[in-house]
């Protein structure tokens, strides 16, 4: 009973900080609008990046699992910028938008910089209560079979409670930061 309460509470504060972000950043949007005859192409695409994707990319990591809905939320400021960007009506399409400003989309934003996290704590660039998460599976009976040269992490089990439609233990956004570890791996 307690885990649902809790759960109702998490979704509350996301709802809000979605709400509020939202807000902040097609507020700026609107500000920058008045401005984009003044100043540069280039100059105008570094003001809506620099000023409205900090605040979108504000706790970033926290909006793992975040419902579709509140996702279309952050996606439309994105498509707002792009449009503003490009001086495209609303009926346009924004897909080629995005793909010549190398933007991704909110959900694919958002595994990257779970996998970027995780290949950070992997190499020690991140504070030591962050590396305590993600460990190499290093099991010792497993040393005889072909994975043990595999270096994939160990995912700590998750149970999400809020999405009642999962019946595992495990949250599918960590298993995808865990394999894309191995992007890490080729820097090294």
């Amino acid at each position: 009973m307690i885990w649902k309460f809790l759960s109702t509470v998490r979704d509350l504060v996301m709802r809000t900080h979605v709400c509020r972000t939202v807000s902040y950043c097609f507020a700026m949007l609107h500000q920058l609008r008045s401005i984009r005859y003044l100043v540069s192409a280039s100059v105008f695409q570094l003001l809506v990046t620099a000023l409205v994707f900090c605040r979108l990319d504000l706790g970033n990591s926290t909006l793992v699992g975040l419902p579709v809905y509140l996702q279309r939320h952050l996606q439309s400021v994105q498509n707002v910028a792009a449009r503003l960007i490009f001086r495209l009506r609303r009926s346009d399409h924004i897909t080629d938008a995005l793909v010549s400003l190398h933007w991704l989309r909110v959900p694919e934003h958002v595994t990257y910089n779970l996998a970027v996290l995780t290949c950070r704590a992997l190499t020690g660039d991140v504070p030591q209560y962050l590396q305590q998460f993600v460990r190499v599976a290093d099991v010792p009976s497993r040393h005889r079979l072909r994975s043990s040269t595999s270096d994939d992490l160990i995912v700590p089990a998750v149970r999400l409670h809020r999405l009642s439609r999962f019946s595992g233990s495990r949250s599918p956004h960590l298993e995808r930061a865990a394999t894309a570890h191995h992007l890490c791996l080729i820097d090294r």
